[in-house]
């Protein structure tokens, strides 16, 4: 349990520093704002999708491919983003904070934190690879979605925000489409399965870029958070924040887990569906949220609070799961 813990604080609790760090050095003026808006499309564009890219290409889903495994992957993120966005739009009265609530309540940080949680546990990633795959492209999707339908209803400070005609929702529609062929995160992740599947290997220089490259994706995309985390605005949306976090780390797993014990999921495949319901919001929610118009505030509210209380709660599934002998 102890250890448990330990391994949870020291995986939470940098992530959360280096915030910190991002907003000390924008109020020290070592960084403005128009660094954070480039930073953060940068990590968008491309260090993000590269980080994606490698995680998946260099992992052999054909040996180790388990079909109910993946389709509850696929089925429970499914039905988790469209039970959230029904239980958001008819409880939620503020239309500007749907899309970030939606996707931040329910997309984890699968790849970035996931693989090293479990192989810390067990030595090696299990079934964590094909978590990813059936999990990561579809939070990546679905959220595309979100984001393109909610960008509507989102406003800047004093322009009034418009209510959406079928006309404009035949128009999100295809927006959407678009938004998701061309998004560089999905492509990122399409491109990774793609070599993974077709088993290319690439030369050593070649790997060491994409390292590189991949490096640099969840720390600037955290420094980008600290230094665009507006406190002021973000205890205004408090109650939001509070209610995705809870979502988020106990409210999904408590209906998942309880299923995936029922269906016969134990040890590394158990904590896998463990990262992926109840693990924190993943960096990349505020990223897409600033980059497609939505509401980055409550992102990054939903981020820093998930983050910092995810080492508590994280190791609390695990002491739970454990004392059941589950994993």
């Amino acid at each position: 349990m102890m250890d448990s813990f330990v391994y949870s604080l020291n995986s939470t609790i940098p992530i959360f520093l280096v915030m910190i760090v991002g907003g000390v050095i924008k109020k020290l003026g070592v960084i403005d704002e128009h660094f954070t808006n480039a930073a953060n499309k940068y990590v968008f564009v491309a260090a993000l999708p590269v980080l994606l890219f490698k995680d998946l290409s260099r992992n052999d889903f054909k040996s180790q491919f388990d079909m109910s495994f993946v389709l509850f992957c696929f089925i429970t993120t499914i039905v988790m983003f469209g039970g959230v966005w029904v239980m958001t739009d008819l409880l939620m009265k503020e239309d500007s904070m749907k899309g970030s609530f939606i996707q931040c309540s329910c997309r984890s940080s699968a790849a970035i934190l996931g693989m090293a949680f479990i192989q810390n546990m067990y030595s090696d990633t299990g079934m964590a690879p094909l978590m990813i795959v059936a999990a990561v492209p579809l939070f990546n999707v679905i959220s595309v979605v979100v984001l393109t339908f909610k960008a509507d209803g989102c406003k800047s400070e004093g322009v009034a925000y418009k209510n959406v005609s079928d006309t404009d929702k035949s128009a999100n529609i295809k927006k959407a489409f678009i938004n998701i062929a061309k998004n560089p995160i999905i492509i990122g992740i399409l491109l990774g399965l793609v070599s993974s599947l077709l088993g290319i290997t690439y030369p050593e220089i070649v790997n060491k870029t994409i390292d590189s490259i991949a490096q640099t994706a969840t720390p600037i995309a955290l420094i980008c958070i600290g230094a665009g985390f507006e406190g002021r605005k973000a205890i205004k949306k408090i109650k939001p924040t509070v209610i995705a976090a809870f979502v988020k780390l106990i409210g999904i797993a408590m209906a998942a887990l309880p299923a995936a014990v029922w269906l016969g999921f134990r040890n590394q495949e158990l904590m896998s569906i463990l990262i992926m319901v109840a693990s924190p919001t993943t960096v990349t929610s505020y990223i897409m949220a600033k980059n497609m118009n939505n509401d980055e505030v409550l992102a990054s509210s939903i981020v820093v609070l998930t983050t910092l209380l995810s080492s508590i709660t994280l190791t609390g599934w695990i002491f739970v799961l454990r004392f059941m002998g589950l994993v």
